[in-house]
């Protein structure tokens, strides 16, 4: 990713705040506040998604679900992009949160393509190989 520096001015306040961050997070104080920049942009471009952490990293959340936006796109998917079939496997998700997993998909589809390819990768061969613990007992 090609990258340009600028200059900027903010608040001591939100410098602090983002100095915290970077810290908590090992990461520079550049990095941190690209990041952050990144991701206020995404939401608000897509509203009613956030990000969270986890094992796997950042990643966008559909607010107040706890579902990551990859979880709806791969049933959106499977079920041939079929609205009515979308609604019935998430019956408890609102019509306002399921169209901003899919409008994010639609803003971001290689972030989420990315996603969806990782998990398509662990085949049960390769847990098998990388996770041998998983396995039962002979």
């Amino acid at each position: 990713m090609k990258t340009t520096a600028k200059g900027i001015r903010i608040s001591e306040d939100l410098a602090r705040e983002i100095d915290r961050e970077a810290e908590e997070r090992g990461r520079s104080w550049s990095a941190t506040a690209s990041e952050l920049l990144t991701e206020a942009i995404r939401m608000r471009r897509a509203p009613g998604i956030v990000f969270a952490d986890g094992p796997s990293g950042r990643r966008a959340v559909i607010a107040g679900s706890g579902l990551d936006v990859w979880e709806v796109v791969a049933v959106w998917s499977e079920a041939g992009e079929d609205a009515d079939e979308l609604r019935a496997n998430f019956p408890w998700l609102t019509e306002p949160q399921l169209r901003a997993a899919l409008a994010y998909y639609r803003l971001f589809p290689a972030e989420i393509d990315a996603r969806l390819q990782r998990e398509r990768d662990w085949t049960p061969e390769r847990v098998r190989d990388e996770l041998p613990f998983t396995q039962p007992l002979d």
